[in-house]
């Protein structure tokens, strides 16, 4: 498959963090990371391959965004990334026909991962594909989401496993869960006026796209205001 971003990115960033996957018999096309201008990648983090990260990303030391074997892999703007986060894939493709039932499809396009605008992955979080996580959703600390579906403005809380299930928009899974069923997905606990973490999210993206503007060093006091 062509990288799918190359006419979404302002930049392509090649370094020892950040580089073109290698060819191999699941992955025949070379690919570097395509990345927004505003995302930040801390020198301690790694982007690889068929990768596009979008504005005010911010990837924090020791993440790891691999579109080396399953890809690609999509992160929309304003995503924060977290120390320990990997994002990664099973084969996408084999023999460079894509495998089906390793993809997620978001709008007529087929990825190993996406990560929808907004999204809060927190620390030690894995999003393995095929997976997709949608929009203002935090995903909790030590958590993994494995060929699952996840609804918009959604709480994963910390430790909780989430696999081959989808989840509702406006769920919270419980710290601890784990939701391996269908039944069990679809009876999460709706987030409430008294939920205590249903603005969880926007206070974490509120910090780390200021986090990313600021490593970046290209905000001012104006845009900081904005954020």
């Amino acid at each position: 498959m062509s990288n799918i971003f190359s006419i979404k990115s302002d930049r392509t960033q090649q370094s020892a963090n950040v580089h073109a996957n290698v060819l191999a018999s699941f992955n025949q096309e070379q690919n570097s990371p395509k990345i927004d201008f505003t995302a930040y990648i801390h020198p301690l983090a790694a982007v690889i391959g068929n990768v596009y990260l979008g504005k005010r990303v911010m990837v924090a030391p020791a993440a790891s965004v691999r579109g080396d074997e399953g890809q690609p892999i999509w992160v929309g703007d304003d995503v924060n990334v977290q120390d320990c986060v990997v994002l990664h894939a099973l084969e996408t493709h084999v023999n460079g026909e894509m495998v089906h039932e390793a993809v997620v499809e978001v709008e007529g396009n087929f990825y190993g991962v996406y990560i929808s605008d907004r999204v809060s992955l927190a620390h030690q979080c894995q999003v393995h594909g095929p997976a997709s996580i949608g929009t203002d959703t935090f995903v909790g600390m030590q958590s993994l989401v494995f060929r699952a579906t996840v609804g918009n403005n959604c709480v994963i809380e910390p430790k909780a496993l989430v696999m081959g299930v989808n989840i509702a928009d406006g769920r919270y899974v419980p710290a601890g869960s784990l939701i391996t069923t269908q039944e069990a997905a679809d009876n999460l606990p709706l987030i409430t006026n008294e939920y205590p973490l249903r603005f969880l999210n926007q206070a974490v993206v509120h910090v780390n796209t200021q986090l990313a503007t600021g490593y970046q060093g290209i905000g001012n006091a104006e845009q900081l205001k904005a954020a």
